[in-house]
Order: structure tokens, then sequence, then C-alpha cells
């Protein structure tokens, strides 16, 4: 019993962790050094093609996910394996919400009355305004501001 606790906080932290990794590389790499594979990600959507250059952030973000995870299969150590399994769970996730969710690269999951998903459309709206690499806000994803939640809830009324 301890040792599933200890695997799930394990997870967890890998997984809300990422958000943390994933505001500080998009604020300081994305919009920083790696502009050049960023930049395609902030034109305006009829100019994007279906395939950007941001994609190539997803094999750079999954390849530490997927080496604990093979590591801990293959050295059998569980807490790489958990390790793994929350970074990959977290790209899973930041998948569905910015690529189909936000940016509808596949059209499922358009509409969504909860707060919660307002907030983050505004959030990443409020991010894409800007359309160099200076000036941006609101780096992170699945976590929101609460100013976010105000603008969203107070656009349906």
């Amino acid at each position: 019993m301890i040792n599933a606790i200890i695997y799930t906080g394990l997870f967890l932290v890998a997984f809300f962790g990422m958000e943390f990794i994933a505001w500080i590389t998009h604020k300081y790499l994305m919009h920083g050094a790696l502009w050049f594979l960023h930049e395609d990600h902030h034109l305006h959507p009829k100019d994007q093609g279906f395939f950007q250059k941001n994609d190539y952030f997803f094999l750079i973000f999954a390849t530490p996910g997927i080496l604990l995870i093979f590591s801990g299969i293959t050295f059998e150590m569980k807490t790489l394996l958990f390790l793994g399994l929350g970074i990959t769970f977290y790209g899973f996730t930041y998948f569905l919400v910015h690529d189909v969710f936000i940016h509808q690269r596949f059209r499922i999951l358009k509409k969504s009355d909860k707060s919660y998903f307002r907030a983050i459309r505004k959030a990443h709206k409020v991010h894409h305004k800007h359309l160099g690499k200076e000036d941006g806000e609101c780096f992170g994803m699945l976590w929101v501001p609460k100013k976010y939640y105000r603008e969203a809830n107070n656009n349906i009324r």
C-alpha cells in the first residue's frame, strides 16, 4: 500500500511539475533562443499549415518521459517509470488541451461551457495576441490565473 502511495505521488509530482517546466521553457526558450521553432505558431491561423516547426517541441518534450519509462522498465526501477509516466501524461494532456481543444487542429472538443475551459481559452488567446517573441504573457497551459476566469465568465453574461 505504501508503495502505491509513493508511486502515485511521484506520478503527480512529475505531472504537476511539468506545468512549471512548461511555463519556464515557453517563456525563456520558446520565446527566446528557440523562437525560430516557435514563431510559426504565433502566425495568424490562415498562415499556418497543419504541421508547424513548433511541433518539434513535441519530440523535445516527449524524450525525457520516454527515456524515463524505458529506463524504469529496463532496469526495473519503478521510481523512474512513474516519473516518466507523469511527464508523458502531462504531455498527452497538453496535446489535448492545446492542440485539440484550443487550436482545433482536430475538429473535436469544440465547445465547453465549463468555467475552466473558457478561462484557459481566454488566457491562450491573450498569449497569442502578441505576434512577436517579446511582451508575451500567460505562458503556462493547465494553470490559469484568476483574472482569466473573471474575464471569461464576464463575457458570457
